[in-house]
């Protein structure tokens, strides 16, 4: 099923003046910047959720000890600096000057201490780190220091992911929360501030620019690296589900910024000269195919390679960004496309003819009875929506016994954190993307993980692939990484932890008198009204 037969609006045949209408007032317009984002945003912690719309939620009011470029390279961001010590096993941090939080107090050595340990035990390469570490301390309210049990050159890369989820600096007193249990206080020391008493999940998100924020000093502007400079007073987040409404609103001038508009959107909006049309990231995300490892029927490793078969790439991809092929790539693994980990090993299952009829064949083989199968999945956020319509489609078409629950993205979020089988309120299968960064090498791949009940949700235990995770931290150059990432993806595509069903550019629509977005994610530091 492509896109053109699951999302049918007037909008694509239409012009502004059919489209709803949208108002929405406008105090001091040349210093607030309105934006509807991807999804609604319903969980303020960044480290409980790996929601992209938390993680854009997190760069706006937190910063990171180290920044991003765009080249990957790790960057001082709220650290002046560090010296190494012990051959690289002490590792000692300076906190720059002048660093406040949002409720008045400094930031403290204290403070980052607690925000990288909580952090360290969610995230991948924070997990990795965590290992590594003999001890973490506060040596006083500036330095912080790392006791490593061997040197640990990726520690700046890994302080600054860019990606689900960023090691973001909070107060102790958060930080200090389970990292099991969700933060419910959005306090950080970054460029924005929460505005807490204008939150109206569903409908407004506010944020309003942090007058004592002190930028880096130094550098370009690049991804979170460099100075991040706020050039708007006060961004308001607008949750709009109908896409006419929001294609409405950007073309009167109502909202200045469209995250993720759909491709019959696109073409609408590509004819008006006050709007364009722009990748959000040079790099594509990769859409993906989740199954719950636990219970049946996905506990069976023959019944998640009866899938392969009947996965076609390109129609959920068309799904997403329509039909033209320089908007996604067809023959995706399970590294992002176009960056040094990507290859094509064991990628036959995936790219070799499709067959609905021979992946029924396997179900059989494979010993399906019947079982409910669950997928769940939004209706209000572009990519998971689009590619859960085609994954309904296909599995009722294989003959999966398949209670479909589509429901908002915030309660999609929330059930898919659920262990319980199927006949208990669980789930079987699931549809999501992650970004470019996500992929780009194992060493924050959430997905690509085989830690049981450690990993991300879904919770497969692959041995080998966490044996062959570890090796690539140790690899000694860049051809080495390379022959381990063959290796992963080989046992990854044979004991499928999920299927990639594709990669697609994202493409997001702005106003034309906007410049200096800074390119990778819905960053709002440099961007400007002309």
């Amino acid at each position: 099923m492509l896109r053109r037969d699951l999302l049918r609006t007037g909008a694509a045949i239409g012009g502004a003046a059919a489209l709803p209408s949208f108002a929405i007032a406008q105090p001091a317009q040349n210093r607030v910047l309105k934006m509807v984002p991807q999804a609604n945003l319903t969980s303020l912690d960044p480290v409980w959720t790996t929601a992209n719309i938390t993680r854009n939620h997190g760069h706006m009011i937190y910063d990171t000890l180290y920044g991003l470029d765009a080249q990957f390279r790790p960057q001082p961001q709220m650290a002046a600096g560090h010296v190494s010590e012990d051959g690289g096993r002490r590792i000692i941090i300076t906190l720059r000057d002048g660093l406040k939080f949002h409720d008045g107090t400094p930031v403290l050595a204290k403070d980052a201490v607690a925000s990288v340990s909580r952090w360290m035990k969610r995230n991948p390469f924070g997990q990795k780190l965590a290992s590594l570490t003999d001890s973490l301390t506060a040596l006083d309210d500036k330095r912080l220091q790392f006791n490593l049990k061997r040197p640990f050159p990726l520690l700046f890369a890994a302080l600054g992911q860019v990606s689900n989820s960023p090691a973001f600096i909070m107060p102790e007193r958060l930080a200090s929360t389970d990292a099991f249990t969700q933060i419910r206080e959005a306090v950080g020391s970054g460029p924005f501030r929460f505005k807490a008493d204008e939150y109206n999940s569903g409908s407004m998100v506010v944020y309003t620019r942090n007058a004592d924020y002190v930028p880096v000093s130094t550098g370009t502007p690049s991804l979170t690296a460099g100075p991040k400079i706020v050039n708007f007073d006060r961004v308001e987040w607008h949750i709009i589900t109908d896409a006419a409404t929001a294609a409405a609103a950007i073309q009167t001038g109502e909202i200045d910024w469209y995250e993720q508009p759909p491709p019959e959107i696109q073409q609408l909006l590509r004819r008006n000269r006050n709007v364009k049309i722009e990748a959000i990231d040079p790099l594509p995300l990769t859409g993906i195919l989740r199954f719950n490892h636990l219970h049946a029927p996905f506990n069976n490793k023959k019944m998640r390679q009866a899938m392969l078969p009947a996965i076609s790439q390109s129609d959920f991809m068309q799904a997403i960004v329509g039909t033209d092929p320089a908007n996604f790539n067809a023959a995706t693994g399970f590294f992002t496309p176009g960056t040094p980990m990507a290859n094509d090993a064991a990628m036959a299952a995936l790219t070799g003819p499709r067959s609905i009829d021979r992946a029924k064949a396997l179900m059989q083989e494979a010993g399906y009875a019947n079982e409910s199968m669950r997928l769940i999945g939004p209706t209000d956020i572009l990519a998971p929506s689009a590619m859960t319509q085609v994954g309904a489609d296909l599995v009722r078409r294989m003959g999966f016994n398949a209670d479909i629950v589509l429901t908002d993205w915030g309660t999609t979020v929330q059930r898919r954190t659920s262990r319980e089988p199927v006949s208990a309120g669980g789930w079987s299968m699931l549809f999501t993307a992650f970004s470019s960064f996500d992929f780009a090498n194992p060493a924050a791949h959430f997905p690509l993980r085989g830690n049981g009940a450690g990993a991300w949700f879904g919770w497969p235990s692959i041995p080998k692939l966490e044996e062959l995770r570890d090796a690539w931290f140790e690899a000694p150059d860049v051809a080495a990484e390379q022959r381990l990432g063959r290796e992963m993806q080989e046992v990854a595509m044979d004991e499928l932890p999920y299927i990639p069903v594709g990669a697609y550019l994202s493409l997001t629509a702005l106003r034309s008198n906007l410049s200096g977005r800074v390119p990778g994610l819905a960053l709002y530091w440099g961007i400007k009204r002309d």
